[in-house]
């Protein structure tokens, strides 16, 4: 059975490398910035349309039944990952949620302040997981 696997943790965890390492060759991998494309210019006021755009693009993907469907985002709190769960369910995928704090590289230079904030409210992964399935 085909698998939304989730990955979650603050920037430089190493979210985009492990979906990268965990590719196989129907699956599709996707991230909130990858709406910003390649040249990646963040625009705080177009960053609910880019999770939207996430969320939608992974829709699309499990509705026509690709592979394994990766999303690598922050996920600081079960809700955020509550419609990416309930459309697995309604596609008949499987989800995984994977939880990374790996001291990589914070590659879109995120500020250290807006990094603490997302620290003090990232969710334990029990919490995280009741919230989704409650």
């Amino acid at each position: 059975m085909p698998t939304l696997i989730l990955i979650r943790g603050i920037p430089g965890s190493g979210k985009s490398t492990l979906a990268e390492r965990l590719m196989g060759e129907n699956d599709v991998h996707l991230e909130a910035d990858m709406f910003w494309g390649k040249d990646y210019k963040f625009d705080v006021t177009k960053l609910r349309e880019a999770h939207e755009w996430c969320l939608n693009s992974a829709k699309a993907a499990m509705a026509v039944g690709k592979g394994d469907v990766i999303v690598a985002n922050t996920f600081t709190q079960g809700r955020e990952a509550a419609k990416y769960v309930e459309s697995a369910k309604c596609y008949g995928y499987d989800v995984q949620v994977l939880s990374l704090s790996g001291p990589w590289d914070n590659i879109h230079n995120v500020p250290e302040e807006v990094m603490e904030k997302m620290r003090e409210r990232f969710q334990s992964n029990r919490d995280f997981c009741n919230e989704l399935y409650i």
